[in-house]
């Protein structure tokens, strides 16, 4: 499908008109990661990663800095979606919120019911919690015409309000010590920057310099430092244009689209090389079979798809929301089975639950095993089952011919 080049769009609809090329890139990286890893050149992949570069690890760099941007684009995102989207009546998010709430709650029950609510391995509960929007659009748009637009756009605004849960988790349940002086210093940058949006300051470059700082504050308190991306995100204006909601004059908008090529086709695909790769030189049954993997794999291919499959069904039959046009139920499913691709939201958090090198493995392994089991199902779904505007047109088409 082609854009028109003198006409903005927003993120969410480059993603779809794109065909989710970002995603296939990530697809790529995550593939490429596993064969270097287990190449010959698995010594230096692992070495180069833990070389630092001032303070920090090149990995650190990418995991902190970096994804700080990709949290970034998340925060923005969301604002456009509730502030002038998708997402900017209630009417709009019952039922996305709906499909999200339950399709973190049941993987996380899951990940524990395998791994015991007490053991130590608990803290990881919420690593098949998460949905990777753009590996799943990507499998999704592999489907063409065999997948209806609004169901495209079902799956990115659950996987929006899924991000929202992701972030909310990251803040609250994976935090360090606190440091209070550094946490006050983000909290006097953040209300300078609501100030600044309250008093209706458009210049970009004036947010930015305070966002990096915000950025660094975050860092040094404790908390998670991409969290202040999304935070940062919070404080860039946005034009209210219902009528045209693609309007240039807005800042969010202008720092959306600049930003968004990057981190589709730079970081994100960079994040996937860097913790993707699992080597499997000497790995036997026993840790393929270790309660991590199997509690993670069970949270994204189980969970998941029960977990929203089920919201939705039961929202639905409340009267609490309609199925997405054009959508049958069991295209419905299939989707609800993509949302247990969880690559880079679940390694994310992985890396932050699990900090021994055998058990960071054992969570690499289970996400990936985990995704590649709902990317291929939802895939096979999505592809055998007959859409209801080809059933109609069949239908039209005999009709015309009797």
């Amino acid at each position: 499908m082609s854009i028109d080049p003198t006409r903005p769009t927003s993120v969410l609809r480059h993603f779809l008109h794109s065909e989710a090329a970002g995603g296939m890139l990530l697809m790529g990286a995550a593939a490429l990661a596993m064969i270097v890893a287990n190449s010959p050149l698995s010594s230096a992949y692992f070495e180069a990663l833990h070389i630092h570069i001032g303070p920090l690890s090149v990995l650190h760099w990418i995991n902190d800095a970096l994804m700080a941007v990709f949290f970034l684009l998340v925060g923005l995102e969301i604002k456009r979606e509730f502030v002038d989207g998708n997402l900017s009546t209630w009417n709009d998010r019952r039922l996305p919120i709906i499909a999200a709430a339950s399709g973190m709650a049941v993987p996380g029950l899951l990940f524990l019911l395998v791994v015991g609510f007490s053991s130590p391995l608990a803290h990881g509960w919420a690593i098949p919690a998460a949905t990777d929007i753009a590996f799943a659009i990507g499998v999704l748009a592999l489907l063409g015409s065999r997948a209806p637009a609004s169901l495209k756009l079902f799956l990115t605004t659950v996987a929006i309000v899924d991000d929202m849960g992701a972030v909310a988790i990251i803040a609250l349940f994976y935090t360090a010590e606190i440091d209070i002086v550094a946490l006050f210093a983000a909290g006097i940058i953040l209300l300078a920057m609501i100030g600044l949006n309250k008093a209706r300051v458009q210049s970009l470059w004036i947010y930015m310099p305070l966002a990096g700082a915000l950025w660094l504050a975050v860092l040094l308190s404790g908390v998670h430092a991409t969290v202040a991306g999304v935070l940062a995100a919070m404080t860039i204006p946005v034009i209210h244009t219902p009528a045209a909601p693609d309007s240039m004059e807005s800042p969010l908008h202008k720092l959306e689209h600049a930003i968004q090529p990057w981190v589709a086709f730079g970081i994100v695909p960079l994040f996937g090389f860097a913790n993707a790769g699992v080597s499997l030189a000497g790995l036997g049954w026993d840790e393929v079979f270790a309660p991590v993997p199997l509690a993670i794999m069970a949270g994204l291919f189980i969970g998941k798809q029960i977990g929203i499959f089920g919201g939705i069904r039961l929202a639905v039959a409340l009267g609490m929301g309609s199925r997405p046009r054009g959508a049958t139920w069991p295209q419905v499913y299939g989707v609800s089975v993509l949302c247990g691709i969880g690559f880079t939201m679940s390694i994310f958090i992985g890396g932050l639950a699990f900090a021994a090198p055998e058990l960071q493995a054992e969570m690499k392994l289970g996400v990936l095993g985990g995704s590649i089991l709902s990317a291929v199902t939802g895939f096979l779904i999505l592809r055998t089952v007959r859409p209801r505007a080809r059933q109609r047109l069949k239908s039209a088409a005999a009709q015309s011919a009797a």
